[in-house]
């Protein structure tokens, strides 16, 4: 590609360059931890775009610098309408858009929906296989939406001992729906739909909650094992009393603990973040341990928007090698003082 020129890269393109590379998903975005946990990298405050009289409903800019071998700066613009489910809609869509470290210039577009789903997929897979105590048998699933069907794909690459799903959501139609999709690429898996979280916490290895609650529900932990791990990926799911039941690990500290998360109603509570014990780059990196003994593992990752850049930039990097995507020829304007008017 020449100067000014820019890739764009469809949702269903990217699908089909990741196909099979989970693991590659996954490495990407575990470097991009350690890079990050390096200082290598800028990750701004994110502003939440929201809209009077419709809570629910929010648009966020992610943008992110990553170093370390990637050297990458760009943005998501991600927007989650949890109402577009009722109109057959899926509920986040998004953009991400890639710049030039040397000029600025943006090289590359790229639908981010699919971006966002694997990289919060594979951080969450990641966070199942360095801080679970052990093989992943029993997983429960709280909400059943595109997040948590890419997070049990990923955890099922991962970590192929897995036997039993037990899946819990509001809607019986779409745990039906769910259950169903999950049969179609894991025929020897046992799934049960339940209706109390208490049989998917007490009897799980890993519980993966990616709901689309605005305000935390749950009190406990459900009498979960000391040796459960807790992808708390939703972020607003579990109340105060419930997140310190927990060892908590989180992506961020700062992130993690702000807009009104579980974490940050637990900060206001305590006064303090002394509940948070450490970074899942701390972890990987050697500098915490994976587990501390008696209290289940709650990792709460606020979604880095270094991570999407690490994964755009494996999917840049795989469509270049295999010639994916549809390329943009002069994309720049003409110079001002070349420009006839």
């Amino acid at each position: 590609m020449g100067f000014g020129d820019l890739l764009l890269l469809r949702g269903d393109e990217i699908v089909e360059l990741f196909r099979g590379r989970e693991r590659s998903v996954v490495d990407a975005v575990k470097c991009a931890y350690q890079v990050a946990e390096q200082g290598d990298c800028s990750i701004p405050n994110c502003p939440f775009l929201r809209f009077p009289g419709h809570p629910a409903d929010r648009i966020i800019p992610k943008p992110a610098f990553l170093g370390g071998g990637f050297q990458v700066a760009g943005i998501k613009w991600i927007g989650s309408f949890p109402g577009n489910l009722s109109k057959g809609l899926e509920r986040a869509s998004a953009t991400v858009i890639l710049n030039s470290m040397e000029t600025g210039i943006p090289e590359a577009v790229m639908e981010g929906s699919v971006i966002s789903a694997y990289r919060t997929a594979a951080s969450a897979a990641l966070a199942a296989e360095v801080l679970g105590a052990g093989k992943l048998e029993s997983l429960g699933v709280l909400g059943c939406g595109l997040i948590s069907f890419e997070t049990v794909r990923f955890l099922r690459a991962l970590q192929p001992e897995l036997r039993t799903i037990r899946l819990m959501d509001l809607s019986s139609e779409r745990a039906a729906h769910f259950r169903d999709r999950c049969r179609d690429f894991t025929g020897d898996l046992e799934i049960e739909i339940v209706a109390d979280p208490r049989r998917v916490f007490a009897h799980s290895n890993v519980v993966a909650i990616a709901t689309t609650a605005v305000e935390p529900y749950l009190e406990d932990l459900g009498g979960c094992s000391s040796e459960a791990t807790i992808l708390h990926t939703s972020l607003r799911d579990l109340k105060p009393q419930a997140v310190l039941m927990g060892d908590n690990v989180v992506d961020d500290i700062e992130h993690a603990c702000s807009n009104a998360t579980s974490l940050d109603l637990t900060v206001r509570q305590q006064g303090n973040r002394d509940f948070v014990r450490a970074t899942i780059g701390a972890v990987l990196l050697g500098k915490a341990p994976a587990r501390v003994g008696g209290r289940p593992v709650i990792f709460s990752p606020f979604g880095l928007g270094v991570l999407d850049l690490a994964t755009a930039h494996l999917a840049r990097t795989l469509a270049m090698q295999e010639g994916a995507g549809t390329r943009i020829d002069g994309f720049l304007p003409t110079p001002w003082t070349e420009r006839h008017y």
